[in-house]
């Protein structure tokens, strides 16, 4: 999937106002649309204008993408959108796109969802719902936690240009959060009109990389490296886990590769996740004469082939 330069497709700088944007592809629109153009793949460029549109004229679709660009990414790179690119963006819930609409791969993989997470409207005078991402560490979705969280709210400024305003809130995170889920913070969405009482706040939970655990659902996962003798002789070994170092068996003749479970020692809950140990055999360098000596010992008292199996 290449990277889409929307700036570039209708022709602006990444300074340009929101009545810019929407000059630019009223007359870009004219110039290319099907019915009347004759301009030379016409119908191909007037799609890619109404997509670049739609992603840019919408202050808080627009701060987002901007938030890619900054010199990481140009027009027609090898993309992949970064896991939580869009995480404390702050957004009102806007269908993504009108009836029939139909954008690019590029397109879908950034504000495909939007309208999922945007999915809860306006009830009568009530305020509209929002929605945001935000990441938090797997320690505080193990334990639990009040943290402040920092959302970017896009609007227009008076020279119509996008504008972030940030406002703080503290978050309580109950213990057992899994990825994906949403916590609802009542009243504060938007503003209700003629004093209806303003709509919710959905976050939706995002993990920040962890160095050496792994989420899936409520269980978690773990590389786990051991030695050749450990391995082959078997041993209690200390393993961390999100409440704590645990010993955990490795039964005798364990290969690499082998899953060990530590039950009920993922994420907390009804159910509790199990922990999933996935086990490395490290093999030391024979850095010394005396090192490698015992090495070719070892090959001569214990012969063996492990590529028997692919025809070694």
């Amino acid at each position: 999937m290449e990277f889409k330069d929307y700036y570039k497709i209708l022709g602006l700088a990444r300074g340009a106002t929101q009545d810019d944007i929407k000059r630019a592809y009223r007359r870009l629109a004219r110039r290319y649309h099907p019915d009347v153009s004759k301009e030379p793949r016409a119908e191909e460029r007037f799609k890619q204008i109404s997509e670049a549109y739609e992603a840019l004229r919408d202050p808080e679709k627009r701060a987002a993408y901007d938030s890619l660009l900054n010199g990481r990414w140009r027009e027609g790179q090898e993309f992949r959108p970064p896991p939580g690119w869009d995480s404390g963006f702050e957004f009102s819930g806007a269908k993504t796109g009108g009836a029939g609409e139909r954008f690019s791969e590029f397109f879908e993989s950034l504000f495909g969802g939007m309208g999922v997470r945007g999915a809860r409207r306006r009830s009568g005078m009530r305020g509209q719902d929002h929605d945001a991402r935000i990441k938090i560490r797997l320690e505080d979705a193990f334990h639990g936690a009040t943290r402040a969280v920092t959302l970017q709210q896009a609007g227009s400024d008076a020279g119509g240009r996008v504008a972030l305003h940030p406002r703080t809130l503290n978050v309580k995170i109950p213990p057992g959060v899994t990825e994906g889920q949403r916590i609802r913070l009542a009243g504060q969405g938007g503003q209700g009109d003629g004093g209806a009482r303003r709509g919710d706040l959905y976050l939706e939970i995002l993990f920040e990389p962890h160095p050496f655990f792994k989420a899936d659902g409520r269980d978690i996962h773990l590389d786990l490296p051991v030695t050749p003798w450990e391995s082959a002789l078997g041993a209690q070994i200390p393993v961390p886990t999100l409440g704590g170092k645990v010993q955990l068996r490795i039964p005798p003749g364990t290969q690499s590769g082998q899953r060990l479970r530590l039950k009920g020692r993922g994420l907390p809950g009804k159910t509790p996740g199990d922990q999933y140990v996935t086990v490395q055999i490290h093999a030391p360098k024979a850095e010394t004469a005396a090192q490698r000596r015992l090495y070719e010992e070892l090959a001569r008292a214990m012969p063996f082939n492990p590529r028997n199996s692919v025809g070694g």
